[in-house]
């Protein structure tokens, strides 16, 4: 399951990034999140204001699923995907490190591999403000599987992604208005309402279900196959190549990964 949800992210961010492009980055993640909110709502019908005042967290859920997605979103107008990804994969990697010591070498050599992806035709990739709104959603994304986890245990089904998604929609929505760019047409819309579907709604229900099943640590390691998909998609779909050291830093975190795994088992 946390396989299938990096799959649909990364794919789904790929295809993705032509509408961003014509619409502004920040306001279609802002609509796709307001399709999402308004699909899973209409489909389970959670109790939304009295579950919001009894577990207030699930608001704070929903903002770090906003800042996850604006910020990842919002890097890739200057970030190549999978270095963006790398980099935001920060956050996942610092939890498994504060949660469980004893797996200081796979974070380490995810790291080592993000450093290598952030290097490009002999010079770094990053600019100042690809890696502020990267950072941003590294820290959002550690603190989404800290509260996914809590709410796979205390909400049923995928009633706390339908309760959080609309916290998420109204934290996003300025950005519909705020950015500038020319406004999205019917046809456009009705392709943001459909790639909602594969980023974020199946890879929040798919990660509340793994979640429910691992640890928070081991999951945060192994988030670190995201770069490594994340290159595969931007090769195929949108012409991006990777050098033989950003090869060499694919490798590395999904040698990070395995490991993960393998404690695991």
């Amino acid at each position: 399951m946390a396989l299938a949800s990096m799959c649909c992210a990364q794919f789904g961010a790929a295809l993705s990034l032509p509408a961003a492009q014509e619409v502004g980055s920040l306001r279609a993640t802002s609509l796709r999140l307001a399709f999402a909110a308004a699909l899973l709502l209409a489909w389970r019908r959670p109790p939304l204001l009295r579950a919001l005042r009894g577990e207030p967290w699930l608001a704070w859920l929903g903002l770090a699923m906003a800042g996850m997605s604006l910020g990842f979103f919002a890097a890739l107008r200057t970030l190549p995907q999978g270095l963006a990804v790398a980099v935001t994969l920060l956050g996942p990697l610092g939890l498994a490190w504060r949660d469980d010591r004893s797996r200081w070498p796979c974070p380490l050599m995810a790291l080592a591999g993000i450093l290598l992806l952030a290097r490009g035709e002999g010079r770094w990739l990053i600019d100042a403000a690809g890696l502020a709104w990267a950072v941003l959603s590294a820290a959002s994304w550690a603190v989404y599987i800290v509260l996914l986890r809590r709410a796979g245990k205390i909400c049923l089904g995928g009633d706390a992604v339908a309760l959080a998604l609309p916290v998420a929609a109204l934290a996003a929505m300025p950005w519909i208005w705020l950015e500038g760019g020319p406004w999205a047409e019917a046809a456009m819309l009705a392709q943001l309402a459909g790639l909602s579907l594969l980023t974020p709604i199946l890879p929040y229900l798919l990660e509340l279900e793994a979640l429910r099943r691992m640890p928070a640590a081991p999951f945060g390691v192994l988030m670190s196959l995201e770069p490594a998909l994340a290159v595969l998609a931007g090769a195929l779909l949108l012409g991006q190549t990777a050098t033989a050291a950003q090869l060499t830093g694919v490798a590395l975190v999904v040698a990070a990964s395995l490991g993960a795994l393998s404690r695991l088992a």
